[in-house]
């Protein structure tokens, strides 16, 4: 240290060089660890939903729900209306042919454990008989919507990976932007939940989510099909006479030629965009958006919602054209990718993964777990 002309040294014995650096590791080591904590935190959060679709919903024991049944009628009457009012809530929106089909074996199975039940009621305390059969009834009904919701889900994910999308993409972007206040419900007198409908309602969440990927696949012509005058990648410019990559899908039309939306979604952008002219673009989740250019006039409006094939404008010629045409493009998280592939292989593929499994024999069709 240099003071007033003199220069002092300071010396730093080993001993006190090791302590410092003793100190400073183990502070590296309690950040470290706290980084790592967050990131186990992260982790588990995330997981959580594909940890509760993968575990199988514990079976209640028949013995502990004679005990109940013994415990309190009344009360037990009290959970099996708090079932159905759940399973009527869940119902009201679903195909009937979603109550028939157990073709799947990746969900429990409560049959067994409801005969002995019923069984075991029936000799201790008959006049109750008839509530077991009535939960036996809603818990069969539970399992099967289940088995199904599980079925769909993996066929459309089969029908995603297929167009080259990735549906864990598609279910993680699926929780983005939603939210609300919390309305927790419970279908046992103590406020809990069973199980079995537990992993009935995040089966049928994951089950919505793909089912939206699939509607906001392309899968309409916006136009003419026969009418495609250039293709997506390089081609030579029209105006310079370059080499130069063409991001979409180019359809030759009259003037005034209906446009119609790929599929649906919800209208993001309406006007004009340089070089595209007068523009459309239409928003299908997950990342996916189409593009329509070059149009005359529009028949849309930002946030509208529009169906597969609604028209949604005019060919034309605005901006950077050299006639009527429909620029069309697809772009995945705002690259363009090749629209082709999804208008022609797209149909067939959703009307394959869309299709419902033949009903069950021996299965009522129709049936309802409360009567």
């Amino acid at each position: 240290m240099r003071s007033q002309g003199h220069v002092r040294f300071i010396k730093i014995s080993s001993r006190l060089q090791m302590g410092a650096a003793g100190v400073a590791l183990t502070a590296g080591l309690f950040w470290l660890g706290s980084l790592g904590a967050m990131a186990i935190a992260q982790y588990q959060s995330s997981s959580e939903m594909a940890s509760l679709l993968d575990r199988e919903a514990t079976v209640a024991k028949s013995e502990d729900r004679l005990e109940a049944y013994r415990g309190d009628i009344d009360a037990t009457m009290a959970d099996l209306s708090k079932r159905q009012a759940v399973l009527d809530q869940l119902a009201a929106d679903l195909p009937e042919d979603l109550l028939t089909d157990s073709s799947s074996d990746t969900v429990s199975n409560s049959d067994e454990e409801a005969a002995r039940l019923i069984s075991l009621v029936g000799e201790s305390i008959p006049e109750a008989v008839g509530l077991a059969r009535l939960e036996a009834r809603q818990l069969a009904f539970v399992e099967r919507m289940t088995r199904f919701a599980d079925q769909r889900s993996q066929r459309a994910e089969e029908a995603l990976r297929s167009l080259g999308l990735d549906p864990n993409k598609i279910l993680a972007q699926g929780q983005v932007g939603i939210g609300g206040p919390l309305e927790q419900f419970s279908t046992e007198s103590d406020g809990s939940l069973d199980p079995r409908f537990e992993r009935l309602g995040l089966s049928l969440a994951r089950l919505s989510a793909l089912e939206r990927g699939l509607d906001g696949v392309p899968q309409v012509m916006p136009a003419d099909a026969g009418s495609i005058s250039s293709g997506f990648g390089l081609r030579r410019d029209p105006f310079k006479g370059t080499a130069a990559m063409h991001s979409g899908l180019d359809f030759r039309a009259p003037y005034g030629s209906p446009i119609r939306a790929a599929a649906g979604g919800e209208i993001t952008f309406v006007g004009r965009k340089g070089g595209y002219g007068r523009t459309v673009e239409v928003s299908h989740g997950s990342g996916m958006v189409t593009r329509y250019a070059h149009m005359s006039r529009w028949e849309a409006k930002v946030g509208q919602h529009v169906e597969a094939g609604e028209v949604i404008g005019a060919i034309g010629s605005s901006g950077r054209s050299t006639g009527p045409h429909l620029h069309f493009e697809v772009r995945i998280n705002g690259r363009a990718v090749n629209p082709r592939p999804f208008l022609e292989t797209a149909p067939h593929v959703l009307e394959e993964a869309r299709s419902r499994p033949a009903h069950v024999a021996g299965q009522p069709h129709g049936a309802t777990a409360g009567g």
